[in-house]
């Protein structure tokens, strides 16, 4: 058992239920929104939202993971309204989202910079928000996010990612993080994290989906590390059949207590202009993709239903509980 924070308070391990493990509910530049799209700010945001999650609900997902940290527009108020109004739980995260640089924010300070202080400023920042909660809503982050993407590990992304992994030794929340597999780049995020003293199950490698390449799927997973099959719906990338494909064919090596599944989508975008928009340009892009079509191809490629309950079930326990323990043990 372990006590995982959520957008509606504190809940045990035992009560996630089937988890989506890397999902959005709002998602935007928030410069351009709040100069540009008032409609956010409408309650029909919230309303529509909340009808999204709840039909996600109903499909029998108890839990979903929101990754939207800075650099990713979390408007914090809009989603603690939200998260009261649904019966879904959500877990909230902290971290910052770069390809490149730090965000403006602490661009300028920290050890050596211009504002020379002693101790990395994201650090302080995110315990605030696992500790007290983020922007004055109480709404405690349960996870860890930074990025890493086709640029590599730049000097503002390296900083970002030794910031959180020095939060959660601080703190022991777990890690995911966003990568790019078709550059490998998970394996950099392996080796800065144990650098700074991560376990590496603590970690979930985001966007493994992305890549049909088994032999450096078997690597992350041979590391310690939960690979994120997590951007169903986006087949700019590669389709839904091979996505299914490298599922079944991890599942058949023995990595289905490595593997969890999710959408890497959101109930609002200003990627569009209209929400009709972004579902016209990604029409499976959607919180009920895998229930409506993923789960049933998996069956149909001989995946189990006991290893789809893995995935969604024991997977995303195990690995909070695990966090937890191990934290525990170290403290």
């Amino acid at each position: 058992m372990a006590e995982i924070e959520t957008a509606s308070g504190t809940i045990d391990s035992a009560a996630l239920g089937r988890v989506l493990i890397h999902e959005h509910v709002f998602l935007m530049d928030t410069e351009y929104t709040y100069n540009y799209r008032p409609d956010f700010f409408e309650e029909k945001t919230i309303t529509d939202a909340v009808t999204r999650l709840d039909e996600l609900k109903a499909t029998g997902i108890d839990t979903i993971v929101d990754l939207t940290v800075l650099g990713l527009g979390r408007h914090m108020p809009t989603l603690a309204r939200t998260a009261a109004l649904t019966n879904l739980n959500i877990i909230v995260s902290t971290g910052a989202y770069t390809f490149d640089a730090v965000p403006s924010s602490f661009q300028f300070w920290g050890p050596g910079l211009l504002k020379d202080v002693p101790e990395e400023p994201m650090i302080s920042h995110f315990v605030k928000d696992i500790t007290e909660g983020i922007a004055g809503t109480g709404v405690k982050a349960g996870m860890l996010k930074c990025a890493i993407d086709e640029p590599g590990l730049t000097p503002g992304v390296e900083r970002v990612m030794r910031a959180i992994a020095r939060t959660n030794r601080i703190t022991g929340t777990p890690i995911t993080v966003h990568t790019a597999p078709l550059q490998e780049t998970g394996l950099i995020v392996q080796q800065v994290l144990t650098e700074e003293g991560v376990d590496l199950e603590d970690v979930v490698m985001g966007h493994c989906g992305d890549s049909t390449d088994i032999d450096y799927l078997m690597k992350i997973a041979d590391g310690g590390s939960i690979l994120g099959m997590d951007r169903f719906g986006v087949e700019f990338v590669i389709s839904m059949e091979q996505r299914v494909a490298t599922i079944a064919a991890m599942v058949k090596r023995g990595y289905a207590d490595r593997l969890t599944l999710s959408h890497d989508c959101c109930a609002w975008s200003d990627f569009f202009p209209q929400v009709a928009d972004y579902s016209a340009a990604m029409p499976r892009h959607n919180y009920l993709h895998i229930h409506q079509e993923v789960v049933p191809a998996l069956l149909e490629a001989g995946v189990s239903q006991r290893d789809i309950d893995k995935m969604f079930v024991d997977n995303p326990r195990r690995y909070f509980e695990g966090v937890a323990k191990r934290f525990a043990a170290r403290e």
